[in-house]
């Protein structure tokens, strides 16, 4: 806030230099006076004189209207605004003139380019004409054409179907392609599953205190087992004269 207030004053000598240099420059540079109301006549909205000055006097009514019943106060902001106004009127006044030359020179630019492509055109299609023209054996040349084209539609049908066949063989391959790796995954996802349930499986039986059991009991069996052999191939005279020859 306190930037906005200070920067107000500055604004307000902005404002005023500028209408200032507006004025001096209307009174310092002599235009003729038809013109001036001309130039303000066109620049009112509506087709008639008479649009015109209604839009005037309602306009002129509805500012004097709002002044009087301070709906609006005339301040500093409004002669800022009044100078922007002005200055992209006057901008805009002196910037027209160059972009409508710019679009002129660039509407004529491509207007030329186009008459001399259909200039092009014309000569190429004239030169094609007289060329045809000088071909005596028309009748046969004609004919072969004829004939060219009648073998070309027929080998292009064919290409065309060639191309129908190849294009059902890739839609077979890709659904069939599309089959195999649905059944891969299905088969992938059922053989995972099923180890899944085997390893719970197993899981849960090794749980069971019996079945623990069973597998030490099972174990002691085997290691007894070994332990017999063992002892048996010791007390074997093959296994003595092994041990006398090392």
């Amino acid at each position: 806030m306190a930037i906005a207030l200070a920067a107000r004053p500055a604004l307000m000598n902005a404002s005023r230099q500028t209408a200032r240099a507006a004025f001096a420059r209307g009174y310092s540079t002599p235009a003729n006076t038809e013109e001036k109301k001309s130039s303000v006549l066109d620049s009112l909205p509506g087709d008639s004189i008479g649009a015109k000055a209604a839009y005037l006097t309602v306009g002129t009514g509805l500012a004097t209207a709002l002044v009087a019943k301070e709906i609006y106060i005339l301040n500093e902001e409004t002669l800022v605004l009044v100078s922007a106004g002005g200055f992209l009127a006057v901008l805009l006044k002196y910037l027209r003139e160059p972009f409508n030359n710019m679009a002129n020179d660039h509407i004529a630019r491509i207007k030329s380019v186009l008459n001399q492509a259909r200039d092009d055109h014309k000569a190429s299609v004239q030169e094609r004409i007289d060329q045809v023209g000088e071909m005596k054996d028309l009748v046969e040349v004609t004919k072969a054409l004829f004939e060219i084209s009648r073998e070309t539609a027929k080998l292009e049908a064919e290409a065309f179907q060639l191309k129908q066949q190849v294009d059902v063989a890739h839609e077979v391959k890709a659904t069939l392609d599309s089959w195999v790796r649905h059944e891969a995954s299905v088969r992938e996802s059922e053989q995972k599953q099923l180890a899944a349930y085997l390893i719970q499986k197993i899981q849960k039986d090794l749980e069971d205190p019996k079945i623990q059991q069973q597998i030490l009991d099972q174990a002691v069996l085997d290691v007894e087992r070994k332990f017999d052999l063992n002892v048996v191939a010791c007390g074997s005279p093959r296994f003595s004269l092994e041990l006398a020859k090392k």
